[in-house]
């Protein structure tokens, strides 16, 4: 008898068992098959982070690294998925991508990551560079996938440190200058695998007057032809061919004393792809792009059809109390404003930012209230939100990583693994949106 209620429970425990597992299961399914982008449900992994990483670092929660939305749907974000398969099937078209920060952008690792999947995904598609500055040359740290020299001495500036009244930034944030009468700036591609050729370069420079012969070395043969907007601050030249480096001469044409600046280069091409352009400047914070004066003029000239949010350490460092919620949520509305005046139609990801330590002792909770601000943002604006610091594991988790070896001493800054690792999420969730646009067009054509 003992036997016989022993084999009887154990049979019981599985009916339950199966039937639990059946309405997961259908639950799943639901929710998989819903059209609304808020009720979607990702795999944890797509194949491109590793999923053994689950094992190494159990503290990271994989599950929640995906693009979440909190309005049932997003009329930008499906004019990008129709547009990003327009570009696939028929190769006639190029996206503008762009990405926004402080520090953890001027290195360009995680962002140079998440260039180098875009541009290699697609056969065909290269894309193009797109805007780049010349760091090295104001003495900071510049990408690690390009490279500029010149002979000449330069002063460099920052938009979070450098204000004077007669400089005004552009997109980019940074400004170099020099007074020499004869300049030259070589840039070349370094240590990447992605090098999109151009067959267009773009040097944004001071306005009005402009008094500079430019030149090419033994490429000025290439150049079809030079034209200086001198109200915008810039001049175009065009090549007959492609080119992944340029050696630019700059001679002044008169004696006349006159300091040349420079705001950035654009690397452009005729190839169909994503153009990714990374915005970031040490210690940059949504005040500071705020204050750039030619930010929202420069954008204009190539309209983002995406655009990454991915600022707030800055903001949020500082005390609890003198933290403030609504100015965080001011600013980047006003961020926001700008780009949807660049293109209505532009997608917007916000990042939630890292954890981090204020002043490398004090738990952060203001990244938290952030959060809360930005969700309130993606509801106004149907953007999405990938939140990197419930993927870290929330407050005080920026110590866990840095005993992992993914995030340095000073407890905001990434090591170069864990930037590596935070591109493949990036890149990763990006492709699960692409997956619940997918299945959200099927769900739709069957209804």
């Amino acid at each position: 008898m003992k036997k016989l209620i022993m084999k009887m429970i154990a049979l019981l425990t599985l009916c339950i068992s199966l039937i639990s597992c059946v309405s997961h299961s259908q639950e799943d399914t639901i929710v998989r098959k819903s059209d609304s982008l808020n009720s979607y449900k990702n795999r944890v992994f797509f194949g491109v982070v590793d999923s053994s990483l689950t094992r190494k670092y159990p503290f990271i929660h994989f599950e929640r690294n995906h693009y979440k939305f909190y309005t049932e749907n997003s009329a930008n974000f499906e004019k990008l998925f129709y547009d990003i398969q327009q570009m696939v099937q028929k190769k006639d078209r190029k996206l503008n991508f762009y990405h926004i920060g402080g520090s953890h952008l001027q290195a360009d690792i995680y962002t140079h990551e998440m260039r180098t999947n875009l541009q290699t995904n697609w056969t065909g598609l290269p894309g193009e560079r797109g805007l780049i500055f010349p760091f090295d040359l104001a003495g900071t740290n510049n990408p690690w996938n390009y490279k500029f020299t010149s002979p000449n001495k330069w002063k460099g500036y920052r938009s979070p440190v450098d204000r004077p009244d007669s400089l005004d930034y552009g997109l980019l944030g940074s400004v170099i200058e020099c007074a020499d009468s004869l300049v030259q700036i070589q840039f070349n591609y370094a240590k990447t695998k992605v090098k999109p050729g151009f067959d267009r370069l773009r040097i944004y420079h001071n306005k009005g007057d402009f008094p500079y012969s430019l030149n090419f070395g033994a490429d000025e043969i290439l150049v079809l032809r030079k034209q200086t907007n001198n109200d915008l601050g810039y001049t175009d030249v065009y090549f007959t061919d492609e080119l992944q480096a340029f050696d630019a001469y700059f001679s002044r044409d008169s004696i006349q004393d006159f300091t040349m600046r420079i705001l950035g280069f654009q690397l452009s091409n005729k190839r169909p792809g994503i153009s990714y352009n990374t915005i970031g400047v040490n210690g940059a914070g949504l005040y500071t792009y705020l204050g750039n004066k030619d930010f929202e003029e420069q954008l204009k000239e190539f309209p983002p059809d995406f655009f990454a949010f991915a600022v707030g350490t800055n903001d949020a460092n500082t005390t609890y109390a003198n933290f403030r919620p609504e100015v965080y949520r001011a600013n980047l509305d006003s961020v926001i404003q700008m780009v949807l005046r660049a293109n209505p139609n532009c997608a917007l990801l916000l990042t939630v930012t890292n954890d981090a330590y204020f002043q490398k002792k004090y738990l952060n909770r203001n990244v938290a209230r952030e959060r809360e601000m930005i969700i309130q943002l993606a509801a106004k604006y149907e953007a999405a939100v990938w939140d990197l610091y419930g993927i870290m594991g929330e407050l005080g988790s920026s110590k866990t990583w840095n005993r992992a070896g993914l995030m340095r001493g000073d407890y905001i800054h990434f090591t170069a693994d864990g930037y590596r690792l935070m591109g493949d999420m990036v890149y990763e969730s990006f492709i699960k949106w692409l997956e619940q646009m997918e299945l959200r067009q099927q769900q739709t054509h069957k209804q």
